[in-house]
């Protein structure tokens, strides 16, 4: 009776055991597929979905050809050729075949990179064609792979070099548009999710396919306008040469909008080959980035705020003995002009210091180039002509130069004396450019641009949003007094070579270059000259400027010969019509 009791109690703990593990095993099959599904879902996708990414296009850049937009910078396919080790098969072979067809693209030591087989992608070549791409797939080898990229081809060759930048090896933007614009050109890559076999080759597989189209980068229109760049251009190359001066920049703007229709400088280089190039100051563009002592062109500015201020008009006298005494400085003509009694406009033709001088002191006390005269100039100088700041142009590398303010001790009336023939202040050629647009334009100052607008892939053109323009810089009477100044300073002594029946005014500048110790050299100047052309209105401005290593140039023997041919020629191209 007791072992029948036994052995059915040894039962029902067996019955018992066997109930549980039956539960938890239920239990756990619902935990694992009821409460745990989605996240075993989302690990089995993260192993069988693999995120590729749909690379952007990097966005085009375009001059202008009269209105019609031409491409300066385009995109072409090129091929990074790649091996997985683990997979090639036949390495001899692959190294005969890629030797052959893409010899001069591949990486040195190709055949140690196939060795290391615990890794699984080599990169064996770079910037290979499309039809060496596919020369190579042909010859079906295992683990050869290749990945399509985007490289910069420049259809005009170095054309606005310095104004366009590069694009280096890392598809980053530099120097010029593409590195200041490089953020609206690069694009946004896109995102294709899919479900891959075992070899990460992507699978059709419906409602698991996620796509995020790659949206390109923007299609740049500039303001440049590729026949004046390249007349410009050659001009510069070709007169620097024949003049003496080793350097050049010029600067041509529209003075209506602010628009810049070339940027040149010489020596230049080919951005298509920015790696062989050898002086990296050559991707500079002098125009922007190198801030420098204008010299006389200045002159027009201080005359422009003796007007506007009503302390002359042209005919105004004052008697000139080729020096003028400012504190314990004399300060002398460079330029040896009529003694005497002479008039305002007298003093711009002969480029006189005494002249400007004169007018700062009538800015103060009539003696003194006093604190009233020089906040009066620093007013003018930076606050309306924006000069000695950034300008905002759409170009890396810009420098905001230097004007010293009246409430510094070096701000003195010396060296305010001094900025109104150009030196004892450092600037930009672009800003003076464009601030002499506003001294002959009426008197708006219209922010330099370089950006015309954008194009769409189907070729709509969209203008760019303007700039804010800044009326009344000096008054409209003071623009017209002015205007009239420079054209007459130029007919005095430069107007000879200019073709008849148009408006063409300019004014030359001659400046020492700095020591490195300190104080100015004596036999090393910078050439500038500065003016504007058209009808009833100014239709453009030119600034050019050369220079030499340890050379004496002149505004009027070394930049004026240039100004005056590209004047003429623009008077053609724009198709000007003449005066009345």
């Amino acid at each position: 009776m007791e072992l029948s009791l036994q052995k059915g109690s040894r039962s029902r703990i067996l019955a018992g055991l066997l109930l549980l593990a039956i539960a938890i095993f239920i239990g756990r099959l619902f935990y694992l597929q009821i409460i745990q599904h989605e996240e075993y879902v989302k690990l089995a996708a993260a192993e069988q979905i693999k995120p590729l990414t749909i690379p952007a296009q990097r966005g085009e850049i375009y001059a202008l050809d009269g209105n019609a937009p031409v491409p300066l910078v385009q995109n072409q396919p090129i091929y990074t050729l790649f091996a997985d080790p683990a997979v090639v098969t036949e390495p001899d072979r692959v190294l005969t075949v890629v030797r052959e067809v893409a010899g001069g693209n591949l990486r040195p030591k190709i055949d140690e990179l196939l060795e290391r087989k615990n890794t699984r992608y080599q990169i064996l070549g770079t910037k290979l064609s499309r039809k060496q791409a596919e020369l190579i797939k042909k010859e079906n080898l295992s683990g050869i792979g290749f990945q399509e990229v985007s490289q910069r081809v420049y259809p005009e060759g170095k054309l606005a070099a310095q104004t366009l930048g590069f694009v280096n090896d890392e598809g980053v933007g530099q120097y010029g548009v593409e590195s200041a614009l490089n953020d609206r050109l690069v694009g946004h890559d896109g995102l294709l999710k899919s479900v891959t076999d075992v070899s990460g080759v992507p699978l059709t597989i419906g409602d698991k396919n996620i796509n995020e189209p790659a949206k390109n980068g923007d299609n740049i229109v500039l303001t440049i306008d590729r026949n004046i760049q390249s007349y410009v251009e050659r001009t510069l190359a070709s007169k620097v040469k024949s003049l003496g001066a080793d350097t050049g920049s010029v600067i041509v703007m529209n003075p209506q909008n602010g628009d810049i229709m070339a940027m040149a400088n010489f020596p230049t280089f080919n951005p298509e080959k920015f790696n062989s190039v050898k002086n990296s100051a050559l991707f500079n563009n002098n125009v922007i980035s190198r801030p420098y002592e204008p010299g006389s062109v200045m002159k027009t500015f201080a005359m422009a705020i003796g007007l506007d201020k009503g302390v002359i008009q042209p005919n105004s006298t004052y008697i000139n003995t080729d020096s003028i005494k400012v504190e314990d400085r004399v300060i002398q003509n460079l330029w040896r002009g009529e003694t005497g009694k002479i008039t305002m406009q007298t003093g711009l033709n002969y480029s006189l210091n005494t002249s400007v001088v004169t007018v700062a002191q009538l800015l103060g006390d009539g003696k003194n180039v006093d604190r009233k005269a020089r906040d009066t100039i620093y007013n003018y100088l930076y606050d309306k002509f924006h000069l000695g700041q950034i300008t905002g142009v759409e170009l890396a590398g810009e420098q905001p130069g230097v004007i010293i303010p009246p409430t510094e001790v070096e701000g003195n009336a010396v060296r305010y004396s001094n900025m109104t023939f150009g030196q004892g202040m450092n600037l930009t050629m672009l800003q003076v450019a464009a601030g002499f647009c506003s001294l002959i334009n009426g008197g708006t100052y219209h922010p330099p641009t370089v950006i015309a607008g954008t194009l769409s892939d189907g070729g709509i053109f969209t203008g760019a949003e303007e700039k804010g323009s800044q009326e009344n810089v000096i008054s409209p009477s003071s623009a017209k007094k002015i205007h009239s100044m420079i054209r007459k300073a130029r007919k005095a002594f430069y107007a000879g070579n200019d073709i008849p029946g148009y408006d063409i005014g300019g004014k030359t500048g001659t400046s020492q270059t700095l020591k490195p110790e300190g104080g100015y050299n004596d036999d090393e100047t910078i050439a500038t000259y500065l003016g504007y052309g058209g009808n009833s209105t100014p239709k453009y401005v030119i600034m050019v400027e050369t220079s030499g290593k340890d050379k004496y140039l002149e505004g009027n023997k070394h930049a004026l010969p240039i100004f005056t041919d590209i004047s003429n020629w623009l008077i053609e191209y724009l198709r000007i019509d003449p005066k009345g």
